[in-house]
């Protein structure tokens, strides 16, 4: 078993090398980046330094990073979201930072309702399937009528709508966009 200082300090060198090496970066462009010196970084990579919270703050901000991102330790064990008796017209439901963002929404829409949606940024896409009920999807070009059990993936670049006939409906949807 391995203590809490242990961990952090594993999690934090496998956050920088995973950092550095997916923006292609030597140990040496790290340090001119972030004014530490190799060797100091690579005993962070190692696991072997315990950081300061400044020489974190520099890695991160050098990295393009949150100093949460940088120290953040790997999860273990599912994270289980479950229903709750309330239920909320959309609650997130997941969302990362990681390269392509995402964020997964459960929306309970009412009957004879239109949920309008704002474009979500260019390079975005949008995931939906139809737990219950039926909705429209409706964009400038085009509609299409889904079913429970449906789902569907298209550009969110542009405004779009989900809209409910007579009855209500259950909606998940996943919205993934580029992470710059």
């Amino acid at each position: 078993m391995t203590s809490l200082s242990e961990q952090v300090r594993a999690a934090i060198a496998g956050n920088v090398r995973h950092a550095r090496r997916t923006r292609g970066l030597s140990i040496r462009d790290l340090a001119d980046r972030c004014g530490f010196s190799k060797a100091l970084l690579s005993q962070i990579e190692r696991g072997l330094a315990n950081p300061t919270v400044e020489v974190l703050s520099g890695i991160a901000e050098a990295l393009d990073l949150s100093f949460a991102d940088i120290t953040r330790t790997p999860l273990y064990e599912p994270q289980v979201m479950r229903r709750t008796a309330a239920d909320a017209a959309a609650r997130t439901l997941l969302s990362s930072m990681d390269r392509r963002r995402f964020e997964i929404y459960e929306s309970l829409l009412p009957p004879e309702h239109a949920h309008e949606s704002a474009p979500h940024g260019r390079g975005s896409e949008e995931f939906a399937y139809v737990l219950s009920g039926a909705v429209t999807l409706e964009i400038e070009t085009w509609t299409v009528r889904l079913r429970a059990g449906d789902a569907v993936r298209f550009s969110s670049e542009a405004e779009h709508s989900y809209q409910t006939g007579a009855r209500a409906a259950r909606l998940l949807t996943l919205v993934s966009m580029p992470a710059d």
